[in-house]
């Protein structure tokens, strides 16, 4: 068991706990069993870090808006329609408008190279929201292939569609592209040699630590190291999977000593009834919730979420689909867990 020193938590973040509950049991009960208790989890926790009240009638006609916009193989037609139309409800005045603007920066995307995929659409999203009002967004996307395209160089095997939402991201940087990529190879060397496992986890998390290219390297390098430790101390043993969020608390100058309140928001979220069962993405909820009251700007976090969120769900569709296979072939040895 981890030990958690208890504090009182401070009003805001017990106030965003309770809005994320009260969303996720309004989209429970309008949405029924159509999407998992992860979608709903993503999407009540979208109005969280966006400080924005959930209307569930404007937030289901939005997402049917969209499913009857798209076609019949795109992924807006299943699960991730509700997380878009979420972020595109909590940031723009008329959402229903602004679709047809990401639905056209989304195909600019495939024309300038990247994959009609998932992520792709999140990295629309990125764009649309940060790119100035009337930007052609030309520019962005060249530079963000670019820097997807030296962080394939740089880790062949690692880096995928997964990884266009922070390349989306690290565009915005004003700095060169080789000098960003060195960047980010430095906090993926460095990291890996003093007790960060190498993988797509680490390399996520380098490209975080290089959005705050301005800082010294060896000072979010020494941060995140003494966040994991800190982590290790408190006997909470963290899943690669949780290293973004090391480097979201290693982006304030105090992330350390947020650690202890982190804690406690997991427990409270681990203890409550409808959450119990996805504690990974507790961990997760509680890190994000905390960062919304210390960072101005919550893109960064939806990024982070998202991308976990889309990795996990994609994980979950291989597996059944091993399954169903190894069904349909009536195969006598079982390979998968």
């Amino acid at each position: 068991m981890k030990e958690v020193i208890m504090m009182i938590l401070p009003e805001p973040l017990q106030q965003k706990v309770e809005q994320y509950i009260d969303g996720y049991k309004q989209l429970k009960s309008a949405l029924k069993w159509k999407v998992s208790d992860k979608t709903l989890m993503m999407v009540a926790s979208i109005y969280v870090v966006n400080n924005k009240t959930l209307n569930i009638s404007q937030f289901t006609e939005l997402s049917e808006h969209i499913k009857s916009q798209v076609g019949l193989l795109s992924t807006l037609r299943g699960y991730q329609r509700f997380t878009i139309a979420a972020m595109l409800d909590v940031r723009f005045e008329n959402p229903n408008a602004k679709f047809e603007e990401f639905i056209d920066l989304y195909e600019q995307l495939i024309q300038g190279g990247f994959k009609r995929d998932s992520f792709s659409y999140i990295a629309a999203m990125i764009l649309l929201t940060n790119d100035p009002d009337g930007s052609d967004h030309r520019e962005s996307i060249e530079r963000a292939l670019a820097i997807y395209k030296g962080m394939k160089a740089q880790h062949f095997f690692l880096t995928s569609t997964v990884d266009y939402p922070l390349a989306v991201l690290l565009a915005k940087v004003d700095t060169d592209i080789q000098i960003l990529l060195d960047l980010t190879k430095t906090y993926y060397d460095e990291l890996s040699k003093h007790g960060f496992r190498k993988g797509n986890d680490l390399q996520f998390l380098s490209h975080i630590l290089s959005l705050q290219y301005e800082e010294k390297p060896n000072v979010l390098i020494e941060r995140s190291l003494n966040i994991l430790d800190k982590f290790k101390q408190s006997r909470r043993r963290l899943k690669t999977m949780h290293y973004p969020e090391i480097g979201l608390l290693a982006l304030l100058e105090d992330g350390i000593q947020e650690i202890d309140f982190v804690l406690q928001l997991e427990d409270q979220l681990n203890n409550e009834k409808a959450f119990k069962w996805h504690k990974d993405m507790n961990f997760i909820m509680a890190v994000n919730f905390l960062m919304t009251d210390k960072m101005k700007e919550s893109m960064i976090l939806e990024t982070g979420i998202f991308t976990t969120f889309e990795a996990l769900m994609q994980a979950q569709q291989a597996a059944m689909i091993a399954a169903v296979t190894s069904v349909s072939v009536a195969s006598s040895n079982s390979n998968t867990n």
